[in-house]
């Protein structure tokens, strides 16, 4: 049996408009399902969807009214979403004490309402047709927590203990709930991010913060953007039907809990 045969199979992919997501997709894509993709922006997901060869909907996740339409127009298309990948994510930087209290409510609103908001559109169908694969983007640091990002690794934890929820409550419908845990991934949107805010807070050069976090990874190397695509690709496939409420990691070795 080929373990990752997805034909006939509907996706849909959250913040796949970013590296990640659209090396989920193709992943998706090359075997064998439709894709349906989502991004904030219109602009970057339409040149996104002409890139991948899909079709894209622009869509903020923490507006219920878009992402409820976004749903509404992949079943339009399709009739159904058999796989749910919940990439859309920011990550920050910031002592705790300086933090606002927009930075907080804004971390917890994309990574986590977001995550609720589109489960809880498209789970009804899924439900109905007794199927569906629900992968969540938690964080390494959803599971140890980073220095300076208090907010974000309090955000991927709860992303961790909803997954598990929902696997329990799910399970009755064939519906398997998971989530990725990503370390640092080359090349992301989120380790631009983070590289670039360590290099200022830790006062060290972009190169420098690569050979310390490497350091810590019993494979010495940082994560691709495939590595984690391959993995998100393997639980939504039918070579992951007995996995649900698991939290994986990709961290080259870095977590093993």
């Amino acid at each position: 049996m080929k373990i990752l045969d997805f034909s006939g199979k509907i996706a849909l992919v959250t913040g796949a408009a970013g590296a990640i997501g659209k090396a989920v997709v193709r992943q998706l894509k090359e075997n064998g399902a439709a894709v349906v993709i989502t991004d904030l922006r219109a602009e970057q997901t339409s040149a996104a969807a002409e890139e991948l060869g899909v079709q894209g909907f622009a869509a903020d996740v923490t507006n219920a009214a878009e992402v409820e339409q976004v749903v509404k127009a992949t079943l339009a298309l399709h009739k159904r979403i058999d796989i749910l990948v919940n990439v859309a994510g920011i990550v920050g930087q910031g002592v705790v004490e300086e933090l606002t209290e927009e930075e907080w409510d804004r971390m917890f609103a994309v990574n986590c309402k977001g995550t609720f908001l589109f489960t809880k559109y498209v789970v009804p169908q899924m439900k109905a047709n007794k199927y569906g694969k629900i992968i969540n983007y938690s964080s390494k640091s959803g599971k140890t927590g980073s220095a300076l990002m208090s907010h974000y690794c309090a955000a991927k934890g709860a992303i961790i203990a909803f997954t598990q929820a929902l696997a329990y409550e799910l399970a009755d419908y064939n519906i398997n709930v998971n989530c990725v845990c990503p370390g640092i991934t080359d090349n992301s949107g989120v380790w631009a991010n983070v590289s670039a805010g360590y290099t200022q807070n830790l006062k060290m050069p972009k190169d420098e913060v690569v050979r310390k976090f490497t350091a810590k990874i019993p494979l010495k190397r940082l994560a691709t953007v495939q590595d984690v695509a391959s993995v998100t690709a393997f639980l939504a496939s039918a070579g992951a039907d007995y996995m649900t409420g698991q939290a994986i990691n990709i961290t080259g070795g870095r977590e093993m809990h």
